[in-house]
């Protein structure tokens, strides 16, 4: 039997399941500056994906795209913080 694909699937979940809390947190540090951070992330594992073979090379790619995914739900987290739906924080202007 091959459990690879399980493997991948339950690292790759797990993976973005750890982007939602990043997302949270970074604009509540950073705000919208967070969102370079991510694609700053994303263009690095996309390069180590192209140079890597096998498995990590698959699971480097879904950090890549994650990463750039966050891009957009770091504006998104914006727009639930000022609904009030998320903590604004106090610190920040």
């Amino acid at each position: 039997m091959n459990y690879q694909g399980l493997l991948i699937g339950l690292l790759t979940f797990l993976i973005i399941g750890l982007f939602h809390p990043l997302v949270i947190k970074g604009e509540y540090y950073l705000g919208q500056k967070a969102k370079w951070i991510f694609a700053v992330l994303g263009i690095i594992f996309a390069v180590l994906s192209v140079f890597t073979s096998g498995s990590g090379s698959i699971l480097l790619g879904v950090v890549a795209f994650s990463s750039f995914w966050s891009i957009l739900e770091i504006k998104e987290q914006g727009e639930r913080v000022r609904k009030g739906w998320f903590p604004k924080n106090p610190k920040r202007k």
